[in-house]
């Protein structure tokens, strides 16, 4: 990783273990910082940093990227953002998230589209968007898929597209929510369907947690093959 665009920089060690972003702790003086080392094109990644910007402004907690030292927000891909405080969420913390969630998609229901990503509605007729690649599949499971997400109704907005417990922190503040790297224009019901102790009315529930096994059995499928596998065995 190249940081020194941002100056004196030293580097703690790697942060967590995807398969989709290098992510490092790293320190700047006595200020505690993560970089990130995307993989999306520099449109899909300006549009996920302008959402930030967009939801902070909103009074969301998220990252606050961290400029170089000549303004910039990002180079070659190369973000910095500041450490986001808190701890993990306890089972007791799910409601809350699923509500500031929820005012995620109310706040974005005509946000645009994130640039090269499609929805799971795109996705019924065209075979690529974000980390999708349906032709990487075997046509059974493409079918599978495409039937659980044709079970989706209603209008779009942005979705984070990964809101886990590794992804979330709870402070005296509110909810923050971290890694934003899958955050798309989807179904809201993507977000809601796999959180812990939250259920939803059926049979709006079992039709979100079988669209969000296929989705991330789609996305999985060349990064993640095990986990997909598992993912796409569990509609049926």
């Amino acid at each position: 990783m190249n940081l020194s665009p941002w100056g004196p920089v030293a580097v703690v060690g790697r942060l967590g273990g995807g398969h989709r972003n290098e992510v490092l702790e790293v320190w700047r003086g006595c200020e505690r910082l993560v970089a990130r080392r995307s993989r999306r094109s520099e449109a899909s990644l300006e549009w996920e940093l302008e959402l930030m910007g967009f939801l902070g402004d909103h009074g969301f907690i998220v990252p606050e990227v961290v400029l170089t030292d000549a303004g910039r927000p990002q180079v070659d891909g190369m973000v910095v953002q500041r450490w986001l405080p808190g701890r993990p969420p306890t089972t007791s913390d799910w409601p809350s998230v699923a509500t500031e969630l929820t005012r995620l998609h109310e706040l974005t229901a005509d946000y645009p589209r994130r640039p090269g990503f499609l929805s799971t509605s795109d996705l019924l007729m065209a075979e690529r968007g974000g980390d999708v690649d349906l032709t990487a599949m075997p046509p059974e499971a493409v079918a599978a898929c495409r039937a659980a997400w044709t079970a989706l109704e209603g209008p779009h907005a942005v979705v984070h597209g990964d809101p886990c417990a590794a992804n979330v922190r709870v402070s005296e503040a509110g909810i923050g929510l971290l890694d934003w790297d899958e955050a798309r224009v989807d179904h809201p019901d993507l977000d809601l369907a796999d959180l812990p102790g939250v259920e939803l009315a059926e049979p709006r529930g079992r039709i979100a947690r079988a669209a969000v096994d296929a989705w991330e059995a789609a996305a999985g499928w060349l990064l993640e093959p095990e986990y997909a596998r598992r993912r796409l065995a569990a509609l049926g």
